[in-house]
């Protein structure tokens, strides 16, 4: 079982029961959630139109690095994690829901890193320096993006889907 999967993890477990290693109000090492509240955040956000679209943009990266596309990206928005998809329902409803566990603030982290790392690549692109865009891609932009696809994916597994 994945760290983020302990995190985000169904448990049915009965708080009276002997065997109940946990209780709610102190729950802050793993996310307690019934499979109707599960259902309820899967329809909320679609986990995996998350990650496709995550990927279509590190293929984005990688073409406008690699001189296969002529599109214009302003780094001044790109930096901007609160304005995609994830990242309105992360600083949005996902917040509201989840924003009290710990784990959500770590995907929230690695998801304004990897948008913070992709607009330097874009900076770096259009000042002429193409080599040190592409070394910032394939490390700690292509480590950021990585990191997210992973608590996503991890988050889908945790809510049972």
């Amino acid at each position: 079982m994945g760290f983020f999967s302990r995190l985000f993890k169904i448990r049915e477990q009965d708080p009276a029961s002997p065997d109940t290693t946990w209780a709610m109000e102190d729950n802050g090492s793993e996310l307690v959630l019934d499979a109707e509240y599960a259902a309820t955040l899967m329809v909320e956000i679609d986990i995996d139109a998350a990650i496709t679209s995550h990927e279509r943009w590190r293929l984005q990266l990688q073409d406008m690095v690699n001189g296969r596309s002529n599109e214009v990206m302003r780094p001044e928005r790109i930096c901007q994690s609160d304005r995609c998809d994830l990242g309105r329902w992360l600083h949005g409803t996902g917040r509201l829901r989840l924003g009290h566990y710990p784990a959500f603030d770590m995907l929230v982290a690695r998801h304004k890193y990897f948008h913070q790392q992709a607009a330097d690549v874009v900076a770096l692109f259009q000042a002429g320096e193409q080599q040190k865009a592409a070394m910032l891609l394939n490390s700690s932009c292509r480590h950021a993006s990585n990191q997210v696809l992973l608590l996503l994916k991890e988050l889908k597994r945790g809510l049972g889907r």
